[in-house]
């Protein structure tokens, strides 16, 4: 029988979450296509304006998209673009937490992790002409997998002080 070690478990789950978040975020909820995507690199590659149209549409602002989705919350497209952003980053800063033992290191972990897998996301958005890239999902996403972690870390507290 295959003896399973915390690490192989948490390797194949982020896996998994990568998975996920390439489904939601790149793909927007339909299957994941790796040809597509090379046709659509090669697409951009050929026809340039479609990344410099993505990069004149993008928001480099800090919190002008979170200021509208607040402005707007009451509509329900914003609401999943603030919270979604948020919640879809916490299984990042669980998994970091749950990957290192010393608290300092899983915390900066967690951000780093974070805000590279969003980076690289957003960028791939530009790269592949495939939503667009807003530096306020950048700093939503790094709150989430910072959140994520605080929740780990808090959870950890409590069952530590329970059992003392």
């Amino acid at each position: 029988m295959m003896k399973y070690t915390k690490g192989s478990i948490l390797s194949v789950l982020f896996l998994f979450y990568l998975y996920i978040l390439l489904k939601v975020i790149l793909f927007k909820f339909s299957s994941v296509n790796i040809a597509f995507l090379w046709q659509k690199l090669h697409w951009t590659l050929e026809y340039p304006e479609y990344m410099r149209y993505g990069l004149e549409r993008a928001n480099f602002t800090p919190f002008k998209s979170i200021s509208q989705n607040l402005h707007r919350l009451s509509e329900r497209h914003e609401q999943v673009n603030l919270f979604g952003n948020i919640a879809i980053f916490l299984p990042c800063g669980i998994l970091v937490g749950l990957w290192t033992k010393h608290d300092s290191i899983s915390f900066l972990g967690a951000a780093a992790l974070s805000f590279g897998l969003s980076l690289a996301l957003e960028c791939s958005q530009l790269v592949f002409a495939m939503g667009s890239f807003d530096v306020d999902d950048l700093i939503l996403n790094g709150f989430g997998g910072l959140l994520g972690w605080w929740i780990l870390f808090v959870v950890r507290r409590e069952r530590a002080l329970a059992q003392v």
